[in-house]
């Protein structure tokens, strides 16, 4: 068993001033730009209210481009419970995965990223109880 969610927002532009990105996207949104970021960091979070997603502007090489993060306890189990539904796994970064939907959307599979993630998360079963249901319905 293992858990997850829909996490984030990241706002892809290619760009060489994330900052300025950050405060365009603030402004459009009523989002405040994250002000004291690392320098060398390619992301600046767009703030607002604890309960609400997190909004990401990141400074990336490809076309810009929007796409979702999914925050799990489990990155592995997550990333191949998204395979059997027809997702593909394009690169591994760090400790995430980048993966492409069945449509051709990218999107991530990252760690747990918000406080509330333990208890609002849907459960999934592990891949052997989940062919185990499939079984039991057919």
């Amino acid at each position: 068993m293992h858990r997850s969610r829909l996490s984030n927002i990241i706002i892809d532009c290619q760009t060489d001033d994330i900052d300025a990105a950050a405060r365009f996207w603030s402004a459009a949104i009523g989002r405040t730009a994250e002000v004291d970021a690392d320098a060398s960091e390619p992301y600046r979070e767009l703030e607002g209210p604890p309960d609400e997603m997190k909004i990401l502007v990141q400074a990336v090489q490809h076309p810009s481009r929007v796409h979702l993060d999914i925050e799990t306890d489990d990155v592995e189990a997550e990333a191949a419970r998204l395979e059997r539904l027809g997702a593909k796994r394009v690169a591994k970064v760090k400790t995430w995965w980048v993966m492409e939907a069945p449509t051709g959307q990218r999107f991530c599979v990252v760690r747990p990223q918000r406080p509330d993630f333990a208890e609002r998360a849907n459960v999934w079963p592990s891949a052997m109880g989940a062919l185990i249901l499939q079984k039991e319905t057919l």
